[in-house]
């Protein structure tokens, strides 16, 4: 029998509001296994902060219940949670030095001299920054500085690490490399991670699983691969990497799948998202990298072809990126590798796309935004 993993982080149908009028978090409830890396995800005013902020007990949950190692701490001062915390901003002591950071959460819970100098020592060593002990903040770099935040925050060693978008304000080159910092930390000590971001690509990058926030709501809960490859509906599809949409009406078959008809007529097979009906208004998903550009005189079987007008084309180091139009105006983008097979096209030239019937998914035309329910 496989063993369940253990839960260390529960929330319970936790609500929030501050008018008493609309909701800004809506019935959240979420899992969080003991060490996981879990993101929560999502665009400007989608709640995920405000979830983080009452996890750290710096928002009060308006109903609901918090566990952490299966004890409520919905009630419990933030300083009592025993949480380690990286802000955006590093929040650093400016007047004192690196080791004087570091050594602060260790001295406010009492330990010993000789303790908080051997793990201070260890923790610069973790970090690689051995020799930046004596240094104030205002004397490293915005990676170096990020570094010290974080081992602060894990230098007691607490169960929980949370994150609000601690990357967001360095250059792509060093939140790359601080990305790897942190899998690397988070391997390395095995403590349990909730951390915030926008940026898709970061949260596919480190994350164990990523939970989608929109208006409140998660849409879903799940790894990075069955988010990228199997979305749950037309926002998380949109929302996780490039995707290209469709429209068009669906009609869903008896094997599983969705017949879609486009404005021009053509036909197109999708799998099953979430569009179950017999009729109406249907959104066609499928990844640019997931589209070939028509250069074989046969169509495999089981691929849907649709013909496009050539628009443009990006050379981005690595691969190319091709913007074609429908006859209606939509825009469909394809990504191919740049090398000798990269097809060569004019402006307006007319072509044929295809792709397997299972590389596509059909969806139900994502609502329009939600105005908050009633407490």
């Amino acid at each position: 029998m496989t063993e369940t993993p253990d839960v260390f982080l529960r929330f319970s149908n936790v609500k929030k509001t501050y008018d008493r009028r609309s909701l800004v978090v809506r019935d959240f409830s979420l899992d969080v296994h003991r060490g996981e890396f879990v993101t929560l995800l999502g665009p400007s005013g989608s709640g995920k902060t405000t979830v983080l902020m009452m996890l750290a007990g710096f928002e009060h949950v308006s109903s609901g219940d918090i566990r952490i190692d299966g004890a409520s701490v919905t009630r419990v001062a933030p300083y009592e949670r025993n949480i380690g915390m990286v802000f955006q901003n590093y929040a650093l002591f400016p007047h004192m030095t690196v080791a004087e950071n570091l050594a602060y959460p260790l001295r406010v819970r009492k330990m010993p001299r000789n303790g908080i100098r051997e793990r201070v020592a260890r923790y610069l060593k973790l970090i690689e920054l051995e020799d930046f002990g004596n240094r104030h903040p205002a004397q490293l770099s915005g990676g170096q500085r990020q570094r010290v935040a974080l081992a602060r925050a894990l230098i007691f060693e607490p169960a929980l690490v949370l994150m609000d978008e601690p990357l967001s304000a360095l250059d792509k080159k060093l939140r790359e490399q601080m990305q790897f910092e942190i899998s690397r930390l988070h391997d390395k000590l095995g403590c349990t991670m909730v951390y915030v971001t926008h940026d898709q690509a970061e949260a596919l990058t480190m994350s164990d699983r990523i939970a989608v926030f929109n208006h409140g709501v998660v849409q879903q809960y799940a790894t990075p691969d069955q988010l990228y490859e199997h979305p749950a509906n037309a926002f998380v599809a949109g929302f996780i990497g490039e995707n290209n949409l469709v429209r068009g009406q669906g009609v869903a078959q008896p094997d599983g799948s969705v017949s879609v008809t486009l404005q021009d007529g053509t036909v197109l097979r999708a799998a099953q998202g979430n569009f179950d009906r017999q009729g109406g208004d249907c959104l066609l998903s499928v990844r640019p990298e997931k589209l070939s550009i028509y250069n074989v005189d046969t169509i495999p079987e089981g691929h849907n072809v649709l013909r496009v007008r050539f628009v443009a084309q990006h050379y981005v180091g690595d691969f190319i990126r091709y913007y074609f139009e429908l006859a209606d105006g939509t825009r469909i983008i394809v990504k191919t590798m740049n090398d000798d097979r990269a097809p060569r096209l004019t402006e307006g030239q007319p072509t044929d796309l295809h792709w397997s019937v299972q590389h596509s998914f059909a969806f139900h035309p994502q609502p329009s935004a939600v105005q908050g329910d009633t407490p």
